[in-house]
């Protein structure tokens, strides 16, 4: 199973970039846990300084962007 997290506030690109995950992650028909991280002592914890951020198995993919469905199905399958 991948887990997959979307690190952000909450604002508009952040909600966008989970809902766009999770259409991406449904669509590979592949089992996941999508979470969103929304304290920043965990966004340090990656190193990541720009929100939002694609975290998958624990390795950052993407920051400060809300790729598109292709590249975020791209993304997950690394």
């Amino acid at each position: 199973m991948k887990s997959i997290k979307i690190l952000g506030s909450g604002c508009a690109k952040c909600n966008k970039l989970y809902e766009m995950t999770d259409q991406a992650a449904s669509e590979l028909k592949i089992e996941y846990k999508l979470e969103k991280v929304t304290d920043m002592n965990k966004f340090i914890e990656f190193g990541v300084m720009l929100t939002p951020a694609l975290v998958v198995d624990g390795e950052v993919k993407s920051t400060g962007a809300v790729p598109s469905i292709d590249n975020l199905k791209q993304l997950i399958n690394e």
